[in-house]
This record gives structure tokens, sequence and C-alpha cells, in this order.
């Protein structure tokens, strides 16, 4: 525990390398799929994150803004409707978009402890001491984990807890995986507490796509940049020219998917791992999925993992979507 002047901070690390599931990992068991995958948190090394932020910034990419104002017009009453003294945020990050939360909580005067939860040890560690010396009184417990694994980890609830799973990330589930994730979840949840969800909507998929495919190609540079670090990280030899970036809205599945294409064969060695790969002209590696939500999806998927949809609150547009839950 580091005592500040306003507050505590306490960081608790729960990955140890028998938990970690590894880029190499991910690679031997994707790229020897009849369809070649990678999981897209590998996405997010240090330039895959700047671009990210930089793509969060475009005028095509209207889910962070759309988030961001239903935070700003509802977070009042989110608190009210909620009373939570403590928010949970799932892959916080930088904890940007939340402390608009933060500050609603702080307002009414219920706001004692935030608890981020992030893969990153330096992230929860800058975030928690920036956010103590912010919200006088509050104190932050940091849990450096995977919030799919560790969410048993988290402190003893000090009265009703808001927690906040924002970005659309968890489109990012295939829908097994989101249900199991959605159990899992409300099995930590108590009575009092409540879930803060924030999802994509089904639209006009020539939106969804410009969304994933901007016209000054950041979105095709964050993709691209995966290959850069297989090179790097696990000594492959991707001629990271000789692909493509593909996005296209699966209309039946109603989700979008981000793929980089081969433009011709290519042998590609694995150096780390032994591994040659062969990609025919015009293969795909996809890289990530995300679902778009209808408001029936959405109550179906939460109604399967035992949780009932209080209140579904959306943009002016009807973009995107926060929702608000409870234990069923």
């Amino acid at each position: 525990m580091e005592p500040t002047l306003e507050g505590t901070v306490e960081v608790h690390s729960y990955l140890g390398p028998a938990d970690e599931r590894t880029l190499a990992d991910d690679v031997l068991d994707g790229l020897t799929r009849p369809l070649k995958e990678l999981a897209p948190k590998h996405l997010y090394d240090a330039r895959g994150s700047e671009l990210f932020d930089a793509i969060c910034e475009l005028p095509e990419y209207y889910q962070t803004r759309t988030e961001r104002l239903i935070l700003r017009t509802r977070a009042e009453a989110f608190v009210a409707r909620t009373s939570a003294v403590e928010l949970v945020e799932l892959g916080s990050g930088s904890a940007d978009k939340t402390r608009v939360l933060l500050d609603a909580m702080d307002d009414a005067r219920t706001l004692r402890r935030y608890v981020p939860i992030d893969v990153s040890e330096t992230t929860v560690h800058a975030a928690a001491e920036t956010l103590v010396a912010q919200y006088p009184g509050m104190s932050v417990h940091g849990v450096v984990g995977d919030f799919e694994r560790h969410l048993g980890h988290l402190p003893t609830a000090l009265g009703p807890r808001l927690f906040v799973f924002l970005g659309g990330t968890i489109g990012n589930f295939p829908p097994g995986s989101r249900r199991r994730f959605l159990r899992g979840l409300r099995k930590v949840m108590a009575a009092d507490d409540r879930l803060l969800l924030g999802t994509d909507l089904v639209k006009d998929p020539r939106i969804i796509e410009a969304a994933y495919d901007d016209s000054a190609g950041i979105t095709a540079q964050f993709n691209l940049n995966l290959l850069h670090v297989l090179n790097r990280e696990l000594g492959a030899n991707f001629d990271v020219d000789r692909f493509e970036h593909v996005a296209f809205f699966d209309r039946k599945r109603q989700w979008i998917e981000m793929r980089l294409r081969a433009t011709e064969q290519q042998h590609v060695r694995v150096e780390a791992l032994g591994l040659d790969v062969e990609f025919a002209p015009r293969e795909e590696l996809r890289t990530e999925i995300s679902a778009k939500f209808t408001p029936e999806r959405l109550r179906n998927d939460l109604s399967a993992a035992g949780l009932e949809l209080v209140e579904l609150y959306t943009d002016p547009d009807e973009l995107f979507a926060v929702s608000l839950s409870r234990r069923g």
C-alpha cells in the first residue's frame, strides 16, 4: 500500500508465467488453423496503441465520441440509479472515459474507491497515482490481471459497486465466449451491484465499414502493424508490403471482421517457433471481430448470463449504446 495525501493506492498483480498465454502460443495456434487468425489483443503494442488513439479521433470512427456523449449526458442518472460507492473498471487503460463517472460519484459524495483491472501494471500504477490526486478521499485498489480470469481477485466490496466495461470491447468476444464472460461477471456481482456496458449498434453497414477502413488509412496501418509485431517479437519474416488491410461487415453474423490479405503467394518463417507457414494468393489472416448489437440481441445475451437489462441509453443517431444491468 502506498499512502498519499489524498488517499491510498494498492496494486496487486495476479499475472505470472503460468497465467500468460503468450504471443507465441497464440501464433502457433492461430497460424496453423484452416482459417488463420490471431487474437485482437496483439494489435496493441506501443505503436498499435498510438495508432488506435489516432483512430478514435477520426471522423469515421463514431464509437468513441458517441460513447463519451452518452456518458457525459447520463452520468448523473447512472450514479443516482446505482448508489454506487465504488467503480470497478474492466480493461481500464488510462481511465480517460471513466472520469466523467468518477466526477458524478464525487459530486454525489458517494465515491470511496476505484478498482481498475488491466494487464499492464505500468498503466494501472500511472492511472491510480493520477486519480487519487484528483479525487480527495478516494482510494484505488488496482488489479493487474486478465478480466476474463482474475475477477475472483477483486477486493471485498465497500458497498454497491458499478462495474464498467466500455468501448464496445464486449463485441470482440465470439457469442459463446461472450456469454461465458458475462456469466463469470455475474458470479462476482452482488444483488446491489450494477453493470454499465458499452455496445456498438447494428446500423447501415457503410457506416460500420468506414469506421474500420478509414479514408486516411490509419486503421490499415494499425492492422498491418501486427505483422511488424510478429517480425520483431518472434523473428518472423513477414513482408508487410505484400499484405493488405480488409474490413467487411458480415450481415448474417452482424459483426465486422478485420483481416490481412496476402497479395501474392508467400512462405513465412517464424523463427522463434520453428514454424513455416504458407499463404496462398489472397489468403487471409483474421485479426479481429467486433459484434454489433440490437437491443434484442443484447437483452438475450444478458439474460443467458443471468443478468437483467435495466435501461438502454443511446446517442441521438442511435449509433452506440450504453446499458445498465443487474443480476436477474
